[in-house]
C-alpha cells in the first residue's frame, strides 16, 4: 500500500508538473493567438486586399497558430511527437482527398480576390457562360445572364480557364459588315457609311471610326465598319449603328445583293 501511495505520488509531481505547464501554455497560448490574429487583422485591414480575401487570410492565420498551440501542449505533456505528426499527416491527406474539388475551388476563390481579373459588376465570358459579375465567394462566382438568370460558377474553373472581362476597359470597339452590291461606287459606300456612323450617337471621334472595302465575292462586295463608344453604351451604340447604316444605304440606293428578287416569267401550260 505505501508502496503504491508513493508511486501515486511520485506520478503526480512528475505528471502533474506537466499538465499544469501545459495549462498555462494553453492559456497564455490562447490569449497570445487572439493578439496576433488582432495584430493581423488590423494590419490586413490597412492593405487594398479584397474583405473576401482578408477573411480567407485570417481563417488560414488562426488555423496556423491553433495548430501551433496544440502541438506545443501535446510536446509539453510528452506524448511523442513523431506520432501526432504522423496522426496529422494522415488527416491532412485524408481531408485533401475528401475536399479536393472544394479546396480547388477555395484556392481559385483566393486568387481571383487576390489578383483580381474581375470585380463585381463586370461582364464576362468564361466557362461556356456570359454575365455580369453579381458576387465573389470563396467557392463560387455568381453571374447574372443578360434574361436576369443565376448563374453560380466554381472558381476553381474559372482559374484555369480563358476569362473575357468585356467591361474592364473605358471604352470598346464595335465591329459590323454589310454586303453591296458590286455595281455600286465603292467611294460612294465609304462615303455614305462614313456619315452615318459619324451621324450616330454614342460614336468616338477618336479612335476615329473606319470603313474600308474588306472582301470581294462573285457579286458582292463586304464593307467593314468599325467604330469606338464608351463600355457603358455599347450595346445602345451597337444598335443605332446598325439602324443608321442601313437606312442610310437604303436612302442612297446602295442594295445588298440578298434583297434582289429575281423573277421568273413561266409561260402558260399547253
Amino acid at each position: 500500500m505505501e508502496e503504491f501511495i508513493k508511486k501515486a505520488v511520485d506520478m503526480a509531481t512528475t505528471s502533474g508538473g506537466q499538465i499544469l505547464l501545459a495549462i498555462v501554455v494553453s492559456v497564455v497560448g490562447l490569449l497570445l493567438v487572439k493578439l496576433l490574429v488582432k495584430i493581423a487583422n488590423r494590419y490586413l485591414g490597412k492593405t487594398k486586399l479584397d474583405p473576401q480575401a482578408i477573411k480567407i487570410i485570417m481563417i488560414v492565420v488562426k488555423i496556423v497558430l491553433y495548430v501551433v498551440l496544440l502541438i506545443a501542449v501535446i510536446e509539453i505533456l510528452g506524448v511523442p511527437m513523431t506520432s501526432v505528426t504522423a496522426l496529422i499527416a494522415s488527416c491532412g491527406l485524408a481531408i485533401g482527398l475528401a475536399f479536393q474539388g472544394a479546396l480547388s475551388n477555395l484556392a481559385g476563390g483566393f486568387l481571383i480576390l487576390i489578383f483580381r481579373p474581375f470585380k463585381i459588376g463586370d461582364y464576362i465570358e468564361a466557362t461556356g457562360t456570359e454575365g455580369v459579375v453579381k458576387g465573389i465567394n470563396i467557392f463560387y462566382t455568381r453571374l447574372a445572364t443578360l434574361d436576369n438568370r443565376i448563374v453560380f460558377v466554381p472558381n476553381g474553373d474559372l482559374m484555369s480557364a480563358n476569362v473575357t472581362n468585356l467591361t474592364c476597359e473605358e471604352i470598346r470597339r464595335i465591329d459590323q459588315s454589310f454586303k453591296i452590291t458590286n455595281d455600286i461606287d465603292q467611294e460612294l459606300v465609304k462615303k455614305v457609311l462614313s456619315e452615318a456612323m459619324t451621324g450616330t450617337p454614342g460614336v468616338r471621334e477618336d479612335p476615329a471610326p473606319f470603313v474600308r472595302l474588306t472582301a470581294v465575292d462573285d457579286d458582292t462586295y463586304i464593307f467593314t465598319v468599325r467604330a469606338w463608344c464608351d463600355t457603358k453604351a455599347y450595346w445602345d451604340t451597337y444598335y443605332d449603328l446598325i439602324e443608321n447604316c442601313s437606312k442610310a444605304l437604303s436612302e442612297n440606293g446602295i442594295d445588298d445583293p440578298e434583297e434582289r428578287i429575281a423573277v421568273r416569267l413561266v409561260g402558260e401550260d399547253s
